[in-house]
């Protein structure tokens, strides 16, 4: 048997603080600020108490921001969970891993085959993993063949339509909703995309969305909680990620957000947000001119 949440917490709160002691200082939301008498140590753990009340906890990110990966590390060793949901990987690729395998980063980037995976540098992503070696690990990434397969034969029927029932993804969205979507997708790419691919976008997403909210769900009547996800902010989103997919699913358990802001600027709806500064990247438009 788990211990319980708040044991836990206790038990866990000095490893917490010594994995940030590197951490750049992070900034929380006004209504979970704290004193800042320990640096950055004070605003990452404001969030603990508010995210080990979740069965699930869900911790958004930047994929190419190495802060908000640390602060992931440093939250799974507070909030220690059963099970890990990755948007990273596929359900092969999380069953096949071992403690061995999550001890040995050099052989995990090259099992994984992190390289060509198009995902951002596995040196980021390496401390979760070894904050992660006791849990249960589940993948939610679907090969492009699957997601070109939903669009013709549309996301009800590729999720599978019992599930698609069971997770509200057999319901179209609002009319004034879909619009809002498309326009948030037609941003996120630059006002680059023809306007009769967006509908297709909008439902990729949310397809992503729902196996994200599957493999947490499985994860957790597998072997309860609390169960934490890895996934980028905008599939952690109250208002439109994961999350409304959970509480169609399963209103009974109890789901908190962790939204990460560069420069507090982040878009959506969290129950907590932690902000950095932003990282230095090339101007992802500059290809579309």
């Amino acid at each position: 048997m788990r211990i319980s949440s708040r044991r836990r917490l206790a038990l866990s709160i000095s490893h917490a603080v010594a994995s940030l002691a590197g951490a750049a200082c992070l900034s929380v939301a006004a209504a979970f600020a704290q004193p800042d008498t320990d640096g950055a140590v004070v605003p990452i753990l404001s969030v603990v108490p508010i995210l080990s009340a979740a069965d699930i906890a869900i911790l958004g990110e930047i994929h190419d921001n190495p802060e908000h990966h640390r602060t992931q590390a440093a939250l799974i060793s507070a909030l220690d969970p059963a099970a890990v949901v990755w948007e990273m990987l596929t359900p092969s690729q999380a069953a096949s891993l071992t403690p061995a395998d999550l001890g040995n980063a050099a052989a995990l980037a090259d099992l994984l085959e992190w390289s060509v995976s198009g995902w951002p540098e596995f040196s980021m992503y390496r401390p979760i993993f070894e904050a992660a070696q006791t849990a249960r690990h589940f993948g939610a990434m679907g090969p492009r063949e699957e997601a070109r397969a939903a669009l013709k034969s549309g996301i009800s029927a590729s999720f599978g339509g019992p599930d698609a029932k069971l997770f509200g993804l057999d319901r179209p969205l609002a009319e004034a909703e879909q619009r809002r979507r498309e326009a948030d997708q037609l941003a996120a790419h630059c006002d680059a995309l023809p306007e009769d691919v967006l509908p297709a976008m909008v439902d990729i997403q949310r397809l992503r969305d729902a196996n994200l909210a599957r493999a947490a769900l499985r994860a957790w009547n597998e072997g309860g909680g609390p169960v934490v996800v890895i996934t980028g902010n905008g599939h952690a989103r109250l208002d439109q990620g994961v999350p409304v997919y959970l509480a169609h699913a399963a209103p009974h358990l109890a789901v908190r957000a962790l939204g990460q802001a560069e420069g507090d600027r982040i878009d959506g709806v969290f129950d907590v947000i932690l902000s950095t500064d932003p990282v230095e990247r090339p101007d992802p438009c500059a290809a579309f001119r």
